[in-house]
Parts: structure tokens; sequence; C-alpha cells
């Protein structure tokens, strides 16, 4: 009845994973009682999880973000300790399975739901600001999108307490992550996680294509755009394309898996390098699809902390597009060494080193904003600073394994692993916290804690040098990535400095949560009055903060690249508009919760080959998409009356906030 689930899927006997349970557990029913005691049920219900707001599905897509990081550098924490601990006679902690099911959890969880989830959630949130829009164009799939991504990332969740993760690598080549090799269900987590991840990234592609292409604000032609919406729409166009790739070789595994074919099995007639090709097809757009939303959000930072235009914004935008067609052109140098023919070789090796010259154009653009402009050092900026030569470093690295007799070996050493983290972390991950600082204040009307921010950054950034700058050594010394035990004892002392690096990232994470935790005490302190905290140039800064349900009363009319800035130049921004339209908007439903939930139900059904509750599960996904389907009633209306009312008092508070915030200055002179 239960399929392959009984009690033996639960690791009694492993304090590792028990700890790791009780500390999952805990912290879920921590967040219940939490709720439960502060009456928070209904709120969190009617305003939040039952959402179409684009901006709060973007809040959740990253609160998600942040909880997957914690559970993904717990993964790195372990693994760091592992190999400080694992030398010569000593055996450190982790068995060798559970160390491959860390390292393939880590890739995964990074790559797929922290990075993707964080974002997306940055794009929910900005972009149909900075377009003038009110909504993106699909909301329903939208919320489709977050509660399948959450599914996915809730399965992950579930294989630590309930069976295990796959050993096969975050990359799950076969013929490993055959079932003649792998015959537990870590493999089949790992599928169905991706699978469900992989559908809500193609929706939220196709969404946001489609949204930027079809309802920007008058005025907004391409070419006037900002960049983060530039960057956001390469990077959706990757989406569609590159996704689709990835669930086709997910699912033509898992039907090796389930139905015993042989697509990758090559001695039934199938071919291993097929699922190779079709990973990476998808893996290296899937590269750019996590920087080039961070490329925007430097631009946007530099160009507001400069107080500067941004230099050469026609060449930013080139570059982008330049770097979004060459990204489909390199997939191979991820396989140099998988015997693939000279020419071959030669041909993707300068296809790499070419796609490094966009990327040169933009930092020699965004060091040229910084040339004679009036830096303000706040955090968002510090990110940003830091970005450019730590990323530098890390190009330099990739140009150098795009020569595949270098490729050849160095590509399974911790010199790789030193590069791809070297680009990841400060080329996304630094950009999205530097996201994440900047846009916060517009989302929830306050500043974040400068003195904690700063703290965070500097650990982060000192974290980073010292955890994967040694593993370079390391890679030039010949230490194989991977490894969970090793016999060379003159690798442990730089292994002790990376561990080392992890623990002041940890302390970086601890900083962003307090953080938070201050930033809520004192948000009185740091209230954004004005909605433009920041002295922003492009339209997100031009309404209240936080937004209302609405965006924009009256659609803007753009008339320059920096629109809002326009706007200030030519004093109009503080006019209030004499006439006001009805405004249409989306109602909030449950139907996106409940399919994330019978989602997850499902792939965990087929993960343990439950064959009456994957039917059950997937007969009610479709009777709730077929539900939804016949409701009409999926809009309300707010009348142009409800609106001016609205804004009328809107207008008037920030008169009242612009007279308090005048007061201290003329006191001053």
């Amino acid at each position: 009845m239960f399929g392959k689930l009984s009690l033996q899927a639960i690791s009694y006997d492993n304090p590792v994973v028990m700890f790791g349970v009780v500390l999952m557990i805990g912290g879920g029913l921590a967040m219940v009682l939490l709720i439960t005691y502060f009456r928070k049920w209904p709120t969190l219900w009617n305003d939040w999880l039952t959402s179409l707001d684009h901006k709060k599905i973007g809040v959740m897509y990253i609160i998600l973000a942040l909880v997957m990081l914690l559970r993904g550098f717990a993964d790195a924490i372990m693994m760091r300790t592992q190999q400080v601990l694992a030398e010569g006679a000593s055996q450190g902690f982790l068995s060798p399975s559970h160390y491959d099911q860390v390292f393939s959890a880590h890739g995964t969880i990074m790559v797929i739901f922290m990075a993707m989830p964080f974002l997306t959630g940055l794009m929910n949130i900005v972009v149909p600001l900075q377009l003038g829009k009110r909504d993106i164009a699909f909301p329903f799939m939208n919320a489709l999108s977050l509660w399948l991504t959450v599914a996915g990332a809730a399965l992950i969740m579930a294989s630590l307490a309930i069976g295990e993760f796959s050993t096969a690598g975050w990359s799950g080549y076969p013929p490993y992550s055959e079932l003649q090799y792998s015959p537990d269900v870590g493999v089949d987590y790992w599928i169905w996680a991706l699978m469900l991840s992989g559908a809500a990234s193609t929706m939220t592609g196709i969404n946001f294509v489609t949204t930027i292409l079809l309802g920007r604000a008058p005025g907004m032609t391409l070419m006037r755009m900002p960049l983060f919406s530039w960057t956001a729409l390469c990077t959706n166009i990757l989406m569609v394309l590159a996704f689709p790739a990835l669930t086709v070789a997910t699912g033509l595994l898992g039907l090796d898996r389930y139905l015993g074919m042989h697509f990758f099995t090559n001695g039934d007639g199938g071919n291993m390098m097929n699922f190779v090709n079709l990973f990476w097809i998808w893996g290296h757009p899937e590269v750019y699809i996590l920087i080039l939303p961070a490329f925007g959000i430097f631009s946007e930072v530099i160009s507001t902390f400069s107080g500067k235009r941004l230099f050469g914004y026609r060449s930013l935008v080139y570059a982008t597009f330049v770097i979004t067609l060459l990204s489909f052109t390199v997939w191979l140098h991820h396989f140099f060494t998988m015997g693939a023919s000279a020419n071959v070789n030669a041909a993707f090796g300068i296809a790499t080193m070419v796609i490094a010259v966009p990327t040169g154009v933009k930092i020699f653009d965004w060091l040229l904003t910084l040339y004679r402009g009036r830096i303000r050092f706040d955090v968002p900026m510090l990110w940003a600073l830091a970005f450019i030569p730590t990323f530098a470093i890390g190009g330099a690295t990739g140009i150098l394994l795009a020569v595949p007799p270098v490729d050849f070996m160095m590509h399974n050493s911790e010199f790789l692993v030193a590069h791809f983290h070297n680009m990841l972390i400060p080329g996304a991950l630094f950009g999205y916290l530097a996201g994440y600082s900047y846009w916060f204040p517009k989302v929830f009307g306050f500043r974040l804690d400068e003195t904690w921010g700063k703290l965070a950054f500097w650990n982060w950034l000192i974290g980073f040098y010292l955890a994967f700058m040694p593993l370079y050594a390391l890679g030039l010394m010949g230490m194989p990535r991977r490894m969970q035990h090793y016999d060379n004892p003159e690798w442990q002392p730089l292994l002790v400095v990376a561990a080392a690096g992890a623990v002041f990232i940890a302390i970086g994470i601890g900083c962003l949560v307090l953080q938070l935790l201050v930033s809520i005490i004192k948000r009185d302190a740091n209230w954004d009055q004005l909605g433009d905290p920041w002295n922003g140039r492009s339209l997100e800064w031009s309404i209240p903060s936080p937004p209302p349900v609405y965006n924009f009363a009256v659609i803007p009319e753009v008339k320059d690249i920096d629109a809002f800035w326009d706007m200030k130049e030519k004093s109009t921004v503080d006019r209030q508009p004499v006439h006001y339209e009805a405004i249409d908007l989306p109602k909030n439903t449950s139907v996106g919760v409940v399919f994330g939930g019978l989602s997850f139900v499902f792939g965990f059904a087929m993960v343990w080959h439950i064959g009456w509750l994957a039917m059950a599960a997937g007969v009610a996904m479709l009777a709730t998409v077929i539900a939804r389907s016949f409701d009409d009633d999926t809009e309300y209306r707010l009348t142009a009356a409800e609106v001016g009312q609205l804004e009328g008092k809107r207008f008037r508070q920030q008169a009242e906030n612009q007279q308090a915030c005048a007061k201290p200055l003329a006191g001053q002179e």
C-alpha cells in the first residue's frame, strides 16, 4: 500500500541526520507556535498565501530563498568540516554515502532552490514597478510558479528526514543516476524536485517575457527601460529556452528508472552523453540566468549611489544581449574531458573566451560610471564595489579553464570548485544581497539597519576569500574535488583556512538575520517617509513605500531613460492628478497554494512508488485547475472615487512628511 516507504526509511541510527531533522522540525514548530500565539493565521492566509499581488509573491520567493540558503550553507559547513577532519587515519564524521548526499544536495539547493527563487522574487517585486505597470501579465500563473517551487523545495527538505537524497552529484550524470547504480529513492527525490521547479521556472519565463514586451508605461521604449528590467527580459528569454532541456533530461532519466527504458544506458542502445549534453544545454545558460539579474542590480545600485546616469547605457544593453546569445554556444566546456574531438573542444574554448568580452564591457561601463561620481558607501554599494574585483578574479580563472589542455588538468580538481564559486557568489549572490538591501525599504517602508548590514558584508567578503582562494592552490597541488577522505597531509592546512572562511560566512549570515530583527524593532527610526530613501532614478521610487496594491494610480508617461530623475528635474513628482480611473485587480485565490500542496504529495508518492496516492493527487491537481478555469469572478474593481480617496490621503501624508523632514534641516541652518 505504501510502496517502498517503511519505518526503515528514517535514519534513526545516524546522529548527524537526526540532529538536522530535529532542527528542521523544531524550527517549523516554532514558527507555527509564534503565528498561533500572535493570532496571525487569518492574516497569513488572506494577505499572503492566497495573494496574487506580484509584490507579495516576490517577498514569499525571497523568504523561500533565505530559508534554503540556511539549509544549503549547513551542507557547506558539513563538507568543510569533514575535509578538515578526514586526513590520514581519521575518517571524519560523515560516511562516504552521506558525504555524497551532502554535496549533491548543496549544489541542487543553492542553484535551484536558493538562487532561482531569490532572483525570481526580486524580479516579481521590481520589474512591474520599473515598467510603470500595475501587475504582471498572468497573476494566477505567477502564484502557480511560486507554489510549484515551494513543492520542489519541500521534497528536498523531506529527503533529509525520510529516505535519503541523491549521491549522484547535483548534475545527476548517468550511469550513476541509473537504477542499477542508485537503486534507492535519492535520485527520484532529485528528479521530482527538478521537474516541479523546472515547470515553475518555465512558466515564470513566459510570464515575464510577456509582461516586459507587451505592457510598459507610455513612452517607455525598449531603449528607455532600466537595466534591471533589461537583464530580467534576457534572463526570462533564457529560462523559456533552456529549462525545457532540463525537464526533458530529468524526464527521460525518470523513464529509465521507472519504466526500464534505456535513453541513457549505453549497454542497451542508449547514450549517457545525451544526458550530459541536455543537462549542460540548460546548465550553461543557467549560469547567466543567475548572473544577469545581478548585473542589472549592480547597474541600478552603482548609478544611484554614484549620483550619475549609467555610462554607456546602450553598450550595457547590447552586451546583455550578446551574453544571452553566446550562453547557448559554450555548454561543451563543462565536459572537455569526455572525449570530444580537438576541433570541437577548440571551437567551444574560443566561444568561452569570446563570451568574456561583453562581460568586460559591462565592468568598464560600471567603472566609468563610478569615475568622478559622488559615491555613497551604503550597504548596497558595498556589495557592488566588492563584486567588481572579486568577479574579475573568477572570470580570469574561467578564461584559463577555457583552454582545453588546461581544463584536462584542472577539471576534476578543487581549482574548478574555486572557479565556479568565484563566479556565482560575487556574480550572483552579492548582487541579490545588494538588491535585497536596496529595495527592502520600497517593499516594507523602512530601511535595513546599516551597522548590521556592513558587519554582514565584511564577514561575507572576508569569508569568501578565505574559503575559496585556498581551493585554487589545492587544485594546483593536485587535490581532486568531491573527496570525503584524503591521505596527503600537505592539503590539510589550506583546508583549515577554507573552513575558517566558512565560519566567517556563517557569521555573515547570522548578521543578516540580526540585521532584519534589529531593523524591525527600530523600524520607526528608519522609516521611509517619502518613498525615495536613496534618491533613486527609476519609476519604483516615484510611488509610496510600501506601494499601494495598484502600484500606480495613474500610469506615468516616460520621456527619458532615468524616468523618475527626469520627473524630479522637471518638478512634476508631487503634482496630484485631477482625474482618476477605475482599476481592476486580481482577487486572492487558494488554488495556487492548494495546487502546490497537491504537487508535493504527487512528487512524494512518485518517489516512494505509492501508486494510488500519486493517482489521487494527480486527479486532484487536474480538478483544481479545471475548477479554476470555470471561475469567472477573478477580479475586483476599485472605483475612481475610491482611488481618488486613497491617493488624496497619500498626498496629504506625503506633504506632512516633507514638512517634518524639512524642520531638522531648517534648524541646522
